[in-house]
């Protein structure tokens, strides 16, 4: 079913895990989609077997605001405004912890996952606002809800500002039609888990959420009626706990 048949979509992070599935989602289901991303050998990967015609692989470091800019320019000229973002791009490092982690991993982390999601919300505005319409998603993490070790302190802080910046979207741009929608997975079986200070197995990676579920959240929010705005979304693996 082509349920977003012509309709722009651009989707960062795109060439691995969560990023993945959503672009490839909205492929199957008509969308013309950017898979932005680092590197241009994954995109062309995830992006392969899909229909060429509505697909382009655009390598892209979010944290810088000029190439953000001209992907957004290039995406216009070829497919049109951007109907619908979603940042997904995001980044986490070792150690975590506040007295320990190093002050350019810091800087990484938010300039990725925080201004990253700030350029390209900034990039795809006025095309939204001159049609009165857009549909932002912000893929944030339960530990943009409530901060935690696992996730680490610049992570978490990262993630809080996301969900903080998807709330003022929604407030500032209602008038404009545009909404936002901030999903928190819990953990989530993708490549970031290799920078986990302790391994990972693969029993535990199982159990815990897979890309195509943060696709299906995805999906569904993106193809709710105008008149209705989630705000924030949180899924958890069933056994993973939360209070």
């Amino acid at each position: 079913m082509e349920k977003f048949a012509g309709k722009v979509v651009v989707v960062t992070g795109a060439g691995t895990g969560i990023g993945r599935a959503i672009a490839a989602g909205f492929v199957e289901r008509g969308g013309r989609v950017a898979f932005v991303g680092r590197r241009l050998d994954k995109l062309e990967e995830a992006a392969s077997g899909l229909p060429g015609e509505r697909v382009m692989c655009l390598p892209c470091d979010v944290s810088e605001r000029e190439s953000v800019d001209a992907i957004v320019a290039q995406v216009e000229e070829r497919f049109g405004a951007t109907d619908i973002l979603v940042n997904n791009a995001g980044t986490n490092s070792n150690p975590r912890a506040l007295a320990e982690v190093d002050p350019r991993d810091w800087d990484r982390t938010i300039a990725v996952n925080l201004t990253g999601a700030f350029n390209f919300v900034r990039a795809v505005l006025p095309a939204m606002r001159k049609k009165k319409d857009g549909m932002i998603i912000n893929i944030s993490s339960i530990a943009g809800v409530r901060a935690g070790k696992l996730g680490g302190a610049a992570y978490s802080a990262s993630k809080h500002g996301m969900v903080a910046l998807n709330h003022i979207i929604n407030e500032e741009e209602v008038d404009y039609g545009i909404r936002a929608c901030a999903i928190c997975p819990g953990e989530v079986e993708t490549p970031i888990l290799e920078l986990r200070p302790d391994p990972v197995g693969a029993e535990h990676r199982a159990r815990i959420l897979q890309p195509e579920d943060l696709a299906a959240a995805a999906l569904f929010v993106a193809g709710l009626p105008p008149r209705a705005c989630v705000p924030e979304l949180i899924i958890k693996p069933t056994t993973q706990i939360y209070q």
